[in-house]
């Protein structure tokens, strides 16, 4: 685990080597352990290379096809982490609170401690809930260090890869956040049975995931389809790089394998483009949406896909299908003449799914009876409030 602050911006007045406790005035150390200037084997200099390597290790970002890609556990994940691809997620995260009017989850927390969310991309969420929860601690983990580097003081960012064993302390987050990691777990039983053991009991986990397969509910879609291809090709690569696009509609029985209770799914639709109209909309599971705000939702969903269609398939295609970038650019180029395609109503579906380790808190009372100064008698109730490991009044 890299923290990014202290990595990139080293705390003032640090020593990364040694106690300064133990260096006289006369700049001896009194233990003997500096090396001497005069030694071969020291560089004359009290910063090792191994911070520097480490950052160069994750920032050293390879390039292919003009886009620019993480540098840690490069490959790991499928997308670029330049500019281009940085606004994407933010406009995905307007989309996001567009659908659940402003709120940053669904989960019913109260007053959490200890915040996680895993892969946080550009961190917009986990600086957001940061603000929202100033007494919580929330961490952000990520490949790419692209988050900024001033945010709330009770919010930070760390180089972590969540397909890992991870390695923060058991029972510990009252809130596990994940979003839009389709085509990036390898074991989704494995990653949630670390979320599990993780959280504290009475925690959450929030699964907020959106289909690749654009569909109809008007037959406009069908298996004829660009839409229909394209999404095929994108659940094919899924399988190929043995990391499904498809856990948008398993995460319930995900959430329910791995033990949580409580399970709520919700689902929404998001139009491709702005073809919603007082005579077309979608039907079913679309949050009782007017449509107005679904075709709000579809103009946004359509300036992401059409901007960033070439950070979502381009290493994917190239890479793991082995076309060539020629070969990409046309299959993309169709994609895009796709969703500008008014008469096509075409959405893509959106889950949301949240889950609670057992182990409730308890609410118990005690009534005290108090004899008056004058003979009479009054009472009084006292709540205790009580978890696993901590005691609240």
């Amino acid at each position: 685990m890299l923290h990014i602050s202290s990595l990139l911006n080293p705390a003032p007045g640090a020593q990364p080597v040694g106690d300064a406790s133990n260096i006289a005035p006369n700049g001896n150390d009194t233990n003997g352990s500096l090396p001497d200037d005069n030694d071969s084997a020291f560089g004359g200099s009290l910063l090792g290379t191994e911070a520097d390597s480490l950052e160069e290790s994750i920032t050293d970002y390879p390039y292919e096809n003009g886009r620019r890609y993480h540098a840690f556990k490069d490959g790991e994940y499928w997308g670029p982490n330049d500019d281009s691809a940085n606004e994407g997620h933010d406009v995905a995260h307007h989309l996001y609170l567009l659908t659940l009017d402003g709120k940053l989850h669904l989960a019913p927390i109260t007053q959490p401690h200890n915040i996680l969310d895993v892969g946080c991309g550009t961190g917009i969420w986990a600086i957001e809930i940061a603000d929202a929860y100033s007494c919580a601690h929330v961490v952000g983990t990520d490949l790419s260090p692209t988050q900024p580097m001033f945010v709330p003081p009770n919010c930070a960012f760390e180089i972590e890869d969540f397909n890992c064993p991870w390695t923060y302390p058991k029972d510990h987050f009252d809130f596990i956040h994940v979003r839009e990691l389709f085509g990036s777990v390898f074991d989704w039983d494995d990653f949630l049975l670390q979320a599990f053991e993780h959280m504290r009991p009475g925690g959450y986990v929030e699964i907020v995931e959106h289909s690749v397969c654009p569909v109809s509910d008007d037959e406009t879609v069908d298996g004829e389809s660009f839409f229909t291809l394209w999404g095929k090709t994108v659940v094919e690569l899924g399988e190929r790089i043995g990391k499904t696009f498809e856990i948008w509609k398993d995460s319930k029985a995900q959430l329910e394998t791995a033990g949580f209770e409580n399970i709520v799914e919700t689902r929404f639709k998001w139009p491709v483009n702005g073809w919603p109209s007082p005579e077309l909309r979608t039907y079913g599971n679309d949050g009782n949406m007017s449509w107005k705000k679904l075709r709000e939702l579809g103009i946004w969903n359509q300036a992401r896909l059409h901007d960033g269609i070439e950070g979502f398939m381009l290493r994917l295609l190239t890479r793991d299908k082995m076309w060539t970038y020629e070969e990409a650019q046309i299959f993309m180029g169709k994609m895009r003449k796709e969703i500008k395609d008014l008469s096509i109503h075409a959405y893509i579906d959106v889950s949301i799914v949240y889950g609670r380790r057992p182990g409730a808190h308890k609410m118990t009372f005690e009534i005290n009876i108090h004899r008056g100064p004058f003979g009479g008698a009054f009472w009084s109730i006292a709540f205790l409030r009580w978890s696993p490991d901590r005691l609240q009044y």
